[in-house]
């Protein structure tokens, strides 16, 4: 297949949101924008340049970096509000910003030098897939790397690539040098796109519009400082768990919702049942399923923002979450892209025909979330996980749940 192109995008100004607040009102206001350009992200199957550059301009890949740096003063559950916000406008740009935002987060793993070398600005974008795909042999000063990687959302306007390896020493696999041992040696790379050849192979029924394509590398040559692992962050405290990156996650999918039934409750406004004659506003059948939405939905929200905060009390204090509290957000995070998913088929469902005609959005929200609950850290995995975690057995996907590898 033929390498992708990238976008180039420049951003030498600083946009300059400086505080949540600011941030998340900038998000709102681009939301409507995002929607207008919806059905064009999707049939460009990546972000144009100048959506790219309306979401730098919100703030939201700065989030996560630290108030040294200059960064805003943001918890997970403020950040996950932002996406929120962002995916009420489109999926694929949400998704993206949530992605995007790393940048921040993994500036916690690595020393402040490196970081501050890798993430140049507080609006630098990180893409890329973190399941070790790739193999670094340790050489001299660093790594040799090979590896081909999928799911690679926002590469095409990205600034930086993450890509995850298992270490390896004179051919044979490393084990974790940290204090937990044992297990293998998982670390993560970062580099710059064009390092990387990339693979146009993002053809997908959802989501199309996050550019999320095939990466590989052959014998690149990583230093030391350009690398990190989840397992041993070189500042340990509240963002470097080894879940931190998926804690935004459930906005993407509990944005997607609210649009969802905010077209429908605008459409219900001036439609007549074809059959009873009767306003949708009176239906009873309309009545109960908007309402089951909305409950649904609350519900989600309830449990994504209570989990969230509740784990960051508890982790600012410099305090280990025990079982129950580890993983409540894996569990949240994984109930909201499912009963999201749920409840827009209803929506879709009520709609009947109408649905399946552009201008509607209502097809694309149902691609997109059912292409969202493909992703790994909502899968049933999850849920087997957490209950290992609860019970004292082994979790399959130790990482989704919060734990080291």
């Amino acid at each position: 297949m033929p390498a992708a192109e990238i976008v180039s995008v420049t951003h030498d100004t600083d946009y300059g949101p400086s505080t949540s607040k600011e941030i998340l009102q900038r998000a709102r206001k681009a939301a409507p924008q995002l929607a207008a350009r919806a059905e064009e992200i999707e049939q460009a199957r990546r972000l144009p340049e100048d959506v790219v550059t309306l979401l730098r301009s919100t703030g939201v890949f700065r989030m996560a970096f630290p108030p040294s740096w200059g960064g805003p003063v943001m918890t997970p559950a403020e950040r996950t509000r932002v996406i929120e916000a962002l995916a009420v406008g489109d999926a694929s740009a949400a998704w993206c910003a949530m992605v995007g935002m790393d940048s921040g987060l993994f500036a916690h793993y690595m020393a402040e030098d490196a970081a501050r070398e890798m993430f140049p600005s507080l609006d630098t974008i990180t893409a890329g897939a973190i399941p070790p795909k790739g193999r670094a042999e340790r050489v001299p000063g660093g790594y040799r790397v090979t590896g081909t990687w999928q799911f690679g959302s926002g590469i095409t306007h990205c600034d930086r690539v993450v890509a995850g390896c298992l270490v390896y020493q004179d051919g044979k696999p490393e084990t974790n040098p940290g204090p937990r041992g044992g297990r293998a040696h998982w670390r993560m790379i970062v580099g710059r796109p064009e390092q990387f050849e990339i693979t146009d192979t993002w053809h997908t029924t959802g989501l199309a519009g996050s550019g999320s394509l095939d990466y590989a590398v052959k014998d690149l040559f990583v230093p030391e400082s350009h690398t990190f692992s989840f397992a041993n962050p070189v500042r340990p405290g509240p963002e470097t768990t080894p879940d931190s990156i998926l804690r935004t996650m459930p906005g993407v999918a509990l944005g997607v919702g609210r649009a969802a039934l905010d077209y429908i409750r605008e459409m219900a406004a001036g439609r007549v049942d074809r059959h009873s004659r009767k306003p949708w506003r009176e239906e009873y059948r309309v009545q109960i399923v908007v309402a089951q939405a909305e409950m649904e939905l609350l519900a989600a929200r309830h449990a994504v923002y209570g989990t969230l905060r509740r784990q960051w009390e508890i982790l600012a204090q410099g305090e280990e979450l025990g079982p129950d509290d580890l993983v409540s957000a894996a569990l949240a995070r994984v109930h909201a892209f499912r009963t999201v998913r749920d409840l827009v088929g209803r929506l879709f469902d009520v709609a009947t025909t109408t649905a399946v005609y552009r201008p509607s959005p209502l097809d694309r929200y149902l691609r997109d979330l059912n292409t969202m609950c493909q992703h790994a850290t909502v899968q049933g995995q999850i849920i087997q996980s957490s209950g290992a975690v609860l019970l004292g057995g082994t979790p399959q996907n130790a990482f989704a749940v919060g734990l080291p590898e």
